[in-house]
C-alpha cells in the first residue's frame, strides 16, 4: 500500500485515539479475501472457512476459471461488503431496488434472500460499469431481476413510492479499500470526504421518492469518514422527520457509530475484511398501496406461439411472469413492475432467447437460471468436458441422444443450453466469455 496521507493520519488518530496505531497497522495487513455461495442453486457444494453469523459467507478465494465460479454458485465479495447485503436482508415477495449496484455484490446478496419472489430493480448510473452488472446477476441465475442504468432523478418518475427497501451503496472517498485498491490511496484528499458527502446526500434526495410508505433504506460506504456516514445520516433523520434509524447487531467486531450507536462500522484492526459503514432507516408512515401503470406484453401471435412450442417442449413447467420482446429477443420480467419504458434498461428481465426464421432459440441466461429438475433434457459434463466447452471447442458424445436443444450440466448446475447434432454437442457458449482453463 502507498504512503498513507498526512491529513488521513492525522484525522483518524484524532478519531481512534488509543486503537490508532492497530488501525493504522491493519492497513498494511493484506487485504482478507472471501466468497458467498448461491442458494439458488440446487446443486450445492461443502466449502470450509465459514465467516461466522452468515448465511452463505466463506473466507477464501475462488478462481474465475472454476466452474463453480461459470456456473453461479459462488460470488467473490470481500466480508465487510457482505455485511451490506445482510443488513438488508429481505423478505421473500419485496420489491427492492439496488442503486448503486454495480458491481453486483450487492445484488446477488439481495437475490440470494429473495429466493425468486418479489423484485429487485439492479441500478447502476454508469454505462461502462452496467456490464459487469448484467454478467453478474446472468451468472447467479435469479428470475425476478431488472438492470437499468439510470441516475436516481429518472427512476423516481417511474417508482415513486415503490420499494419495500432500497439499498444505497453510495460513492464515497473509498478509505475502506486502501488495502484492495491502491488508486484509492493516490486519489485521498482531505477535502474529498466532504464533496462526496455533497453528493450522497443529493442522490438520497431524490430516492428517498422511491420508499414505500412504511420501507426501510439501507444506507452504506466502504469509508470510515463521519462526513460521509454518521453526519449524512443525521442529515437525513432531520430533513424527513418520518424517517428513524434502526438498531443493527454488532457482529464478528462491528463497532457502534461515532455518536449513533445505532448504525456499524468495520475497522480492519478489529473486523476481519474490509472497511465499512452501514445504517439501516426506517420510513414511519403508514403503509398504504400506491397504484402505477403496469406493464404490457408485446409479443406478436406467432412469437407467443414459437416460445408455447418450444416450453411445452423442453419445460417441465411454466414460467412466471410477463414476456416482453426486446427486437428479436424474449425476456420475462417479474410480475407487478410498472411501464419501465420511459427508462434506460440494462437487462430487461430473464433473458430467455431469441426469435429466428421460425423457430425459437433458447439463451445461455435461460440454461443458467433454470435448475435442471425443471428441463426436460439435460447432459452432465465432467470438468476436461467443461474445460473444452468453454474454451469455444464442441464436445464429442460416447451415448446417442435425438438431436435437438439440451442443458449442459457441470456439477449438477446449469451451464446454459447447447444443441445435439449426432454425436456432437454444437458449442453456444458465449463468444465474449470464453477462456482457456
Amino acid at each position: 500500500m502507498k504512503i498513507l496521507p498526512d491529513a488521513f493520519i492525522q484525522k483518524y488518530q484524532e478519531l481512534l485515539g488509543q486503537e490508532a496505531a492497530a488501525f493504522f497497522a491493519s492497513l498494511k495487513e493484506e487485504p482478507v479475501p472471501a466468497f458467498r455461495t448461491n442458494p439458488l442453486k440446487k446443486s450445492q457444494q461443502s466449502f470450509s472457512c465459514t465467516i461466522p453469523n452468515t448465511d452463505w459467507g466463506h473466507y477464501g478465494k475462488i478462481s474465475g476459471k472454476s466452474a463453480e465460479h461459470v456456473t453461479g454458485l459462488v460470488y467473490s465479495q470481500e466480508p465487510a461488503a457482505q455485511m451490506v447485503g445482510q443488513a438488508a436482508a429481505p423478505k421473500k415477495g419485496m420489491r427492492v431496488l439496488d442503486l448503486a449496484a454495480a458491481p453486483g455484490g450487492k445484488s446477488t446478496h439481495i437475490l440470494s434472500y429473495l429466493d425468486n419472489t418479489g423484485i429487485l430493480v439492479s441500478n447502476e448510473i454508469s454505462s461502462k460499469r452496467c456490464k459487469s452488472l448484467v454478467e453478474n446477476i446472468e451468472r447467479f441465475g435469479a428470475q425476478n431481476v431488472v438492470v437499468t442504468n439510470e441516475s436516481a432523478q429518472n427512476l423516481a418518475k417511474t417508482f415513486r413510492h415503490y420499494f419495500d427497501l432500497i439499498v444505497f451503496d453510495a460513492p464515497c472517498s473509498g478509505e475502506g479499500m486502501f488495502r484492495k485498491e491502491p488508486e484509492a490511496v493516490r486519489n485521498w484528499q482531505d477535502s474529498l470526504p466532504a464533496k462526496c458527502a455533497d453528493l450522497q446526500k443529493q442522490i438520497l434526495r431524490e430516492a428517498i421518492p422511491m420508499l414505500a410508505y412504511g420501507g426501510q433504506l439501507v444506507y452504506s460506504t466502504c469509508t470510515w469518514s463521519p462526513e460521509e456516514n454518521e453526519e449524512v445520516v443525521s442529515w437525513l433523520l432531520q430533513e424527513y422527520d418520518y424517517l428513524d434509524i434502526v438498531e443493527l447487531p454488532k457482529l464478528n467486531g462491528m463497532t457502534e457509530g461515532i455518536g449513533l450507536p445505532e448504525a456499524a462500522r468495520m475497522y480492519p484492526h478489529r473486523f476481519k475484511g474490509e472497511g465499512q459503514f452501514i445504517a439501516k432507516i426506517k420510513d414511519n408512515r403508514d403503509e398504504k398501496a400506491v397504484s402505477l401503470p403496469r406493464g404490457k406484453s408485446n409479443l406478436t401471435r406467432e412469437e407467443a406461439q414459437l416460445w408455447q412450442e418450444f416450453a411445452a417442449k423442453h419445460l417441465k413447467r411454466p414460467l412466471k411472469g410477463l414476456l416482453q420482446t426486446f427486437g428479436a429477443n424474449l425476456y420475462l420480467l417479474p410480475d407487478g413492475l410498472p411501464d419501465l419504458s420511459g427508462l434506460k434498461i440494462a437487462r430487461n428481465g430473464l433473458h430467455l432467447g431469441t426469435f429466428k426464421k421460425k423457430r425459437f432459440e433458447p439463451s445461455f441466461a435461460l440454461g443458467l437460471a433454470l435448475p435442471k429438475h425443471d428441463i426436460e433434457q439435460s447432459i452432465e459434463i465432467d470438468i476436461e468436458q467443461f474445460k473444452r466447452y468453454v474454451s469455444g471447442d464442441i464436445i464429442f458424445l460416447t451415448d446417442t441422444y435425438p438431436n435437438g436443444w439440451y442443458q449442459l450440466c457441470v456439477k449438477g448446475n446449469g451451464l446454459g443450453f447447447a444443441k445435439v447434432v449426432g454425436h456432437t454437442i454444437k458449442n453456444y457458449f458465449p463468444k465474449g466469455l470464453r477462456f482457456y482453463a
